[in-house]
């Protein structure tokens, strides 16, 4: 098998690293090493930084917000037509399925659309200053360099919801790729001249920690915007430290999905297996932990596992295949630590919880009933298809044991009673609540978590102003002189 040779983006040429260092990436689903990618050096990243810097005032930072606007329409477009070679891409080098990379590549290309119309709405304000003959207002200026740290699963979206607000307020972006799957950033790369970006307004490194801390750390780096791990986030937050950059996290999350004994059986259903398989279960938003009504749970489970138990597991390019393999061996050996944990903390399986029998990362769709709240797969992210079950009696029993999490990402309820999916709504912590439906997204809705979820807030409008920092003008309208400091009217 051929494997494809990719370079790094650096001021508008693709280049291989200082020291000639590169990765291997292999195909999950089989095992096969099918890319070859650079290794950053610290060197490489100074280089990305400097041009992004100088991006700044060059063509870019000239540009009226219309026209910037005018690019993020172009590279969104540019995207949507080329949504399957990049899903072919994605899909080979993370193990995704083919029938969701694509769409998602299409859907994509929507937030830079909104973001290309946000960029000339960006506007400050005039203040009612308490002072005579003054007039003073506001403008909103581009931050500066971003430095954008994305991780493999969903790398096109979390891209997208960094590199839209951040250009259209008017800033220039080093993107960090994930070396478990850095080549479809690397394809979506070779648009961005195409779509009349100038040279070093978005620039792409590859690489591990070295590549990671000396972006995070460098001098020239205004905002990071990362999406990972706490434990990568936790060196990030350190490496802040080093020039005060503003800093946003998302950290992923151990998702509550709640059904109560009115809600609609098959939908509830429908939208669990959609939370926690859909994608294998390697979302941030997973709906990982089940809490379903003592008065329903025995329906529901035996709907839901029959419903696992059907999953078609298989090659993610092949349409017929309802779930992929998992994307590093890690994972794997992560989940079935867990699962072993489990089963000696009191967890039954009732289905799946082991590997599946096929080459490659494959695991089989796993629920497990927990019957103490003690386990510690209860509150430790898997990300892969494994789902906890607990039952619960009461609204303020499934309150308290959905919020006895360190995570708060995101929410599931399901009940056909209007004023009790409000208040759960507010009782429970997390970011993003989805009531009787799961997983829903738009350019329009903002999203973030709380607690160890991480905190700022991606899509929506407010993304653009986190990108930009508020400047005030003070303007004195009179033409008397300005009075002597020194004798007190």
């Amino acid at each position: 098998m051929a494997i494809s040779t990719y370079q790094m983006l650096i001021d508008g040429a693709w280049c291989d690293a200082a020291d000639g260092a590169r990765f291997d990436s292999a195909n999950p689903a089989t095992g096969d090493v099918w890319s070859s990618v650079p290794e950053a050096t610290a060197q490489d990243v100074d280089r990305a930084v400097q041009a992004a810097d100088a991006a700044l005032d060059g063509p870019w930072g000239q540009m009226t917000a219309t026209e910037r606007g005018k690019c993020l329409r172009r590279l969104g477009d540019l995207l949507a037509e080329n949504s399957e070679s990049i899903g072919r891409v994605e899909t080979t080098d993370t193990g995704k399925m083919f029938k969701e990379t694509a769409w998602q590549a299409t859907y994509i290309a929507e937030y830079l659309h909104f973001y290309a119309g946000a960029a000339d709405k960006i506007h400050g304000e005039t203040l009612p200053i308490d002072k005579p003959d003054m007039f003073v207002f506001t403008e909103r200026e581009p931050i500066g360099v971003i430095a954008a740290v994305v991780p493999w699963n969903s790398q096109m979206f979390l891209s997208a919801v960094k590199i839209g607000p951040a250009l259209a307020a008017g800033n220039t972006i080093v993107l960090k790729a994930s070396e478990h799957a850095s080549a479809p950033l690397l394809e979506f790369g070779k648009l961005v001249a195409q779509a009349g970006i100038p040279n070093g307004v978005v620039n792409i490194v590859t690489g591990g920690a070295t590549c990671g801390k000396a972006l995070t750390s460098h001098p020239q780096v205004a905002k990071i915007a990362f999406t990972g791990g706490p434990n990568a986030a936790r060196h990030v937050v350190r490496n802040s430290a080093e020039n005060f950059a503003e800093v946003s996290l998302e950290l992923g999350g151990k998702s509550p999905f709640i059904v109560f004994d009115d809600a609609n059986i098959e939908s509830a259903v429908n939208g669990c297996v959609a939370g926690i398989f859909g994608a294998t279960g390697q979302s941030c938003v997973a709906g990982s932990r089940l809490f379903v009504h003592d008065d329903i749970a025995d329906e529901f489970l035996e709907k839901l596992v029959h419903i696992a138990q059907n999953i078609c597991i298989g090659d993610p390019q092949d349409d017929a295949a309802e779930m992929g393999p998992l994307c590093t061996q890690g994972q794997m050996d992560h989940i079935q630590r867990q699962i072993a944990l489990a089963i000696e903390q009191g967890g039954q399986v009732l289905t799946g919880g082991k590997p599946a029998d096929l080459a490659g990362l494959y695991f089989e769709p796993t629920i497990i009933a927990c019957a103490s709240p003690e386990m510690t797969i209860l509150d430790t992210e898997l990300f892969g298809p494994v789902l906890t079950v607990q039952r619960f009696k009461s609204e303020d029993q499934v309150v308290a044991m959905a919020n006895d999490t360190v995570h708060g990402l995101a929410a599931g309820i399901f009940t056909r009673d209007s004023a009790r999916s409000i208040r759960m709504s507010m009782l429970v912590k997390a970011g993003i609540v989805w009531v009787n439906t799961y997983r829903a997204i738009s350019p329009i809705a903002a999203f973030g978590g709380v607690k160890s979820s991480g905190y700022g807030r991606e899509a929506g409008m407010q993304a653009v102003y986190a990108y930009t920092r508020p400047k005030t003008v003070w303007m004195n309208l009179s033409d008397d002189p300005i009075a002597n400091p020194f004798k007190m009217r």
